[in-house]
């Protein structure tokens, strides 16, 4: 669907649901619309019998810049509403609860949002040109999604704590050797790459995959749902923090942010 500023393209062949996000000219970054449309597809690919797994994927180079810094700066003024009560929520809230296999096709920019929803991905493949960036920390802000307690658990402590806190941009070899990517292959092959091991699992047996997967993942549903629900409260207050809205600011004046006045 491209429909006004619901920059997301969704389609369907042979058991598997791309969801394409469309707004290169801005890198990709998402709007509240384009969160719904995701959130959306996701649940409607789950429910249909004709979906067998997603992809995520970007376009022009670009996974996503993460949330739009127009919107975030807004919603950083304004405060946030507690998770499930807007379109961003209710997208990362079903991130957990996917129940088909989610691949991510990463090629280029991937900032905040668009690193931490590879942790709930099954498969990442990523291009040579892959730059994984979370920049919460520098902008008075926490990590999310889950990914306070997922990073860590996938890449350990130090990576984890180097990518979430430090700010350290990670290339698409690091986060293969990290665990967070399966393979980086060449940019023009990414895409099928994604789609290739999307139509293997697509062909498997729906039920016996379904199992296996929740073996391997549903264990730990609950427990990341609740550390989802700890991380949204506590971002929802750092928005409104004075770091938040020094960082903000030194951003519009593109000045360095001065959090020792505070």
């Amino acid at each position: 669907m491209t429909d006004g500023q619901v920059e997301i393209e969704i389609s369907r062949d042979a058991g598997v649901q791309t969801i394409r996000i469309q707004r290169p000219e801005k890198k990709n970054a998402l709007l509240p619309a384009m969160y719904q449309a995701m959130y959306e597809a996701l649940v409607d690919g789950d429910e249909s019998s004709d979906v067998r797994a997603h992809i995520l994927i970007g376009s022009g180079g670009v996974f996503s810049a993460g949330n739009d810094i127009k919107d975030f700066m807004s919603r950083a003024k304004d405060g946030v509403p507690q998770v499930g009560e807007t379109p961003v929520h209710r997208f990362i809230g079903y991130l957990p609860r996917v129940e088909k296999p989610l691949i991510a096709a990463v090629d280029g920019l991937a900032v905040g949002v668009g690193v931490t929803l590879l942790f709930h991905c099954d498969l990442v493949y990523a291009s040579p040109s892959a730059k994984l960036i979370t920049p919460f920390l520098d902008l008075g802000l926490v990590p999310e999604a889950g990914s306070s307690l997922l990073a860590p658990r996938r890449m350990g402590h130090t990576r984890a704590f180097e990518m979430l806190a430090l700010g350290e941009a990670f290339s698409g070899e690091r986060a293969r050797e990290a665990g967070l990517v399966n393979a980086v292959v060449a940019a023009d092959e990414l895409e099928a790459t994604a789609r290739a091991a999307a139509l293997r699992l697509a062909a498997k047996p729906p039920a016996a995959l379904k199992i296996a997967r929740d073996l391997m993942r549903g264990a730990s549903v609950d427990e990341i749902v609740e550390r989802l629900e700890a991380e949204s409260k506590l971002f929802a207050g750092r928005m409104a923090s004075p770091e938040a809205k020094e960082a903000f600011q030194a951003f519009v004046e593109k000045r360095p942010p001065n959090f020792n006045a505070l």
